[in-house]
């Protein structure tokens, strides 16, 4: 059984590839692993090495603390207080029409004010 930490490491590895409009691919490409070994990570099947977090953090251009921000929170609210922006990157990654989900996606820039990194 997957440990919470890994499970939540990887949630926060799904959420800014999702953000960043990032395919599984293109990370597992850019670290020379399988897709497969990305979707481990984020289902937190398999855990992810100090060095790869660092490595994923330049990737992304961020602090390998991400990953773990909002780890006590979670880890005391559990599924009392589900995380609505979570949800909806969850729900955002379910949409396989890259079309609409860069509508979507553009749609929330505007209506926020805020602009999402695109990788290229």
């Amino acid at each position: 059984m997957a440990h919470k930490v890994d499970i939540h490491v990887g949630r926060k590895l799904k959420q800014i590839r999702t953000l960043r409009r990032f395919s599984q691919t293109d990370v597992a490409n850019k670290l020379g692993l399988s897709f497969q070994q990305i979707q481990k990570y984020e289902i937190g099947s398999n855990r992810i090495a100090a060095s790869r977090l660092f490595e994923l953090g330049q990737i992304f251009e961020i602090s390998p603390a991400y990953f773990f921000e909002g780890l006590y929170e979670n880890a005391t609210n559990e599924m009392e207080n589900r995380d609505p922006g979570m949800e909806i990157v969850n729900a955002l990654a379910a949409i396989k029409d890259d079309d609409v989900k860069s509508r979507i996606v553009t749609f929330i820039e505007d209506v926020s004010g805020m602009t999402v990194a695109r990788h290229g």
